[in-house]
């Protein structure tokens, strides 16, 4: 048997060895999945005894970790505005810069009568979950190509109560429009094929392929949304998009090409352009 105290500093030097950021954090949150303990029991009994089934739990998950497997896959859930969504294998984790599309989104549609958008590619479902539940009037679709994708999103909408406002289906960009929307959201893979090399192992090993990056420039989705949102915008309806840093200038390029408007980037806390939202003008 393993007391807590020797647990975080073998855990630790595991982790550390493995060049894991903050060894000792980590190992206290591996820690509190493993014993199903909160924060303030790991610090303050340090004598405690794990279990052979905790302990057996912990070693697992250090070793998951030490090959550098995302937390959040080991815990099976992350925080998004405010609330935690479930996550997983074949699942982008959501990013804390992705919650400037939320905002934006809420603001948009706050002041609409119908409320309604749909989202390309919605992963976990995050995005459209947290609008739904901030806007009780709001109803949404979306499409993603991947299962886990769509069972993740369809777990997380029961899970905060508004799958009756979620219309999820399998398939790509706008399989599952089928009416005109006030609003088109996502957050496309926008990471250019060359620049995977140099991600953390973390998401390059581990978060799908197909989320990060469309395979070319990093734009190639993005192209495609542009292209086919104004068949399903109503006419004054709007496109919001998250980008990748440097990308601003032909993300407008492209939107005064279809002939969008009123075309508005919004840095994060970086300082980087990172969403955009374009109206449909007249007969786009």
């Amino acid at each position: 048997m393993s007391r807590i105290d020797r647990s975080i500093k073998n855990a630790a030097e595991i982790l550390g060895g493995a060049g894991i950021p903050e060894p000792v954090r980590e190992a206290v949150s591996l820690l509190m999945l493993a014993t199903d303990r909160e924060k303030a029991f790991i610090y303050g009994h340090p004598e405690y005894e794990l279990t052979n089934v905790e302990a057996a739990a912990l070693d697992e998950m250090v070793t998951r970790r030490a090959r550098r497997e995302p937390l959040q896959y080991i815990s099976g859930s992350t925080e998004f505005y405010g609330r935690r969504f479930a996550v997983g294998p074949g699942v982008l984790i959501p990013r804390p810069e992705t919650e400037l599309l939320v905002e934006e989104a809420v603001e948009f549609l706050a002041g609409r009568s119908g409320k309604t958008f749909y989202e390309v590619g919605p992963g976990s479902g995050c995005i459209a979950i947290s609008i739904l539940a901030e806007l009780t009037g709001a109803r949404g679709s979306a499409a993603d190509l991947s299962s886990a994708a769509v069972e993740h999103t369809r777990r997380n909408a029961e899970l905060h109560g508004v799958a009756d406002r979620l219309n999820v289906c399998a398939g790509d960009l706008f399989s599952g429009a089928t009416e005109r929307f006030d609003l088109v959201i996502s957050n496309p893979p926008y990471i250019a094929a060359d620049e995977m090399v140099g991600l953390q192992r973390e998401v390059r090993d581990f978060e799908p392929r197909e989320a990060l990056t469309d395979g070319g420039d990093g734009l190639g989705v993005i192209r495609a949304i542009v292209d086919s949102s104004p068949d399903h915008l109503v006419a004054d309806g709007a496109l919001l998009m998250e980008i990748g840093a440097g990308q601003a200038g032909q993300v407008r390029q492209m939107l005064e090409r279809r002939g969008f408007g009123d075309i508005d980037f919004r840095k994060d806390l970086q300082g980087i352009e990172r969403t955009v939202t374009a109206r449909r003008k007249g007969n786009v």
